[in-house]
This record gives structure tokens, sequence and C-alpha cells, in this order.
């Protein structure tokens, strides 16, 4: 089904809640409504693919059409010795995809509880918390190309994951729509407990059941990170830079307690931002309607009624003081519009 609205305020559908419109937002929940949008002849000249709306920071009205996907169906697709197959339309909330697979015993997404967003989103950005990425558990993902007009399928290694990275922010950024994730999820018991206080709340409640990995996540999630229903922000408004080892080593020595994580190359290592940050003096930092988080520094707020080019005024002021102080250039995760 098709659905379209002119001339539509933004607020409601972005998590930072900033005062823009849209010139047209069309909702579709079906991947077969797409040859219908993308006719030939009636294809929208300038379009955008509107998920959940939490990393997104609108600084104008968009003058285009936004498609937001809809769907909401979730589908076990095959069971294997120790591993299970799932299809999720695009449009489901990643965390009830994540709620999902915990009520089913299924393995893989609990380290990634409560990050917010839908799952069409999770390719594109390979969301990741606590050890743990979309690039783990995807295992193909399910795209109309606009440009082809057709429907199309990539595999895991297709999509070219990387640090919140892939394909979809590269060549086919502005081409493809995905209509659907198909997920390989463990039936046997795999904890990831690699980070110190996850691990620590889960032996708290009584070990590495799914359910207790999932409560200590979103416990701590929810004692970091601000409500976007309270407070306007996109969660992790910034990249952890990543660094050549000799860079890491020799930064860690001049600030003592500097945490340091390894990356996907061995010759390079991963800082925290939010550490950066938050040592540059930053953290709380209020100016005007837009802040720096006072539990995370990584995440910037709207305290009401800021627009995005105040909170981008704000990024670019956490960003020049933490190369300054640390000579590392610090960039943005949230998108831009």
């Amino acid at each position: 089904m098709i659905t379209t609205y002119i001339d539509h305020p933004l607020r409601d559908l972005n998590s930072f809640h900033v005062e823009e419109r849209a010139a047209r937002i069309i909702e579709f929940d079906r991947k077969e409504d797409l040859d219908e949008i993308f006719a030939e002849g009636n294809a929208p000249e300038k379009w955008a693919v509107l998920g959940g709306g939490n990393n997104i920071l609108f600084t104008q009205h968009y003058d285009g059409t936004l498609i937001h996907p809809t769907g909401k169906g979730i589908e076990r697709l095959q069971d294997g010795s120790a591993s299970a197959r799932v299809r999720v339309d695009a449009g489901v909330e990643w965390d009830d995809f994540v709620q999902w697979c915990v009520e089913r015993e299924l393995w893989g997404a609990e380290n990634l509880s409560l990050i917010p967003g839908s799952v069409g989103a999770a390719p594109v950005q390979n969301i990741g918390a606590y050890g743990a990425e979309a690039r783990d558990i995807i295992d193909q993902v399910h795209y109309f190309d606009t440009l082809q007009r057709k429907h199309l399928t990539l595999s895991n290694e297709e999509c070219r994951f990387g640090y919140r990275d892939s394909i979809f922010k590269g060549e086919l950024r502005g081409r493809a729509i995905i209509t659907a994730v198909d997920f390989t999820l463990g039936t046997t018991v795999s904890p990831s407990l690699r980070y110190g206080d996850v691990q620590q709340q889960v032996e708290e409640r009584g070990g590495a059941t799914l359910r207790n990995i999932r409560e200590a996540v979103c416990s701590i999630r929810q004692t970091k990170l601000p409500d976007t229903s309270v407070l306007g922000n996109a969660g992790s408004f910034f990249k952890n830079p990543i660094v050549p080892c000799a860079v890491a080593k020799s930064l860690q020595q001049e600030n003592e307690g500097m945490p340091i994580y390894p990356a996907s190359d061995d010759s390079l290592r991963k800082l925290a931002a939010g550490w950066l940050i938050d040592k540059a003096g930053l953290k709380g930092l209020r100016m005007g309607k837009v802040g720096v988080h006072d539990r995370q520094a990584l995440v910037l707020v709207n305290h009401g009624g800021a627009t995005g080019g105040e909170v981008m005024a704000l990024a670019r002021y956490v960003q020049a003081k933490v190369k300054e102080k640390f000579g590392i250039e610090i960039e943005t995760e949230v998108n831009i519009w």
C-alpha cells in the first residue's frame, strides 16, 4: 500500500525533533510498491530514504520526496543444525527485531539491543555496539535499484561492510532502497562479553543467557544515553577515530588512562571519541538550545527548539576543540541533510 503526504512536518519523524518539513513523503509496505513509485515517467526527481529518522539531522526543509518503508514482517526462513535464517522487512524497528530474537532463543543480535532505528537502516550504517556489528549476523540484503528498476540482492561480502560503512553509503548511495534483510542467527549458546561493564552486569543477573545480556545492555544504554522522547538526539553523533598504532601509543603515553581498542587492521587502533570529547572539557557543555550530554559526550542534544544549524555549529565546535587538544579529527556519524 502506498500513502502520500504533501508538505509534511518532520518534527516527529526525526529523533532530534528539529522543526523542518518535507515537500512530499511516500510510505510503502510492500516491495512491489516501489515498481509503481519509480515507474518510468513517474519517478521523483529528488528523493531519499527516511527510515526511523534516528541517525539524521535535518538542517533545512527537504524539497524532494522522502521514501519511508513501513513493512513490519518477520519470517523464519530456515533452520539448520546450529543456526536459523530470518527475513525482516525494512520498516521493522531494530529493537523490536532484537526482542523477537531473544524471545525465540536466537543468538547474535542481543548486544545490539536498544539501538534506535529501523532494520532497513542497519546495513547502511553497519550499526554496532559492545563488540558486535550488524554485519556479524547479516546474510543478505534485498533492495530496489532505482536506476535499473529491479529488485536485487547482495550477499554479506558484496555489501562491503566497514566501520559504520557499507556499499549503501558509497556506490549505491542515492540509488538503492532496502526492502528487507536476511539474518543468520545462532541456535546454540554463544555469548559475546568482551566489554567489562556488560560482563559484570550479566554476571550480576545470574549468567550469560540471552535475556540477561539484553537486560544488561539495555540498562547500560539507558544509564548513559538520553531518551529521545525527552531530549532530542541521534545517539552517537561522532565516529570513533581510527589511527595508526604509533599515533595511538603516543597519545596513550601522553594521556594516562586513555582507552584504545583493536581495529579491523592490525596496524590500526580505534580511539574512544567520547573520551576525547570529555577530556577536552566538553561533556555537559551547553550552547543555547543545544549541548553535549552530561553522561555521554558522544551525544549532542536538543534541549528544546533548536535548529539543525545550531546542532551543527556545536558539532563543529566540538571537532575543533578535540583537534586542538589531541591533534585528532573526529568525523560525524549522523547523516546531515
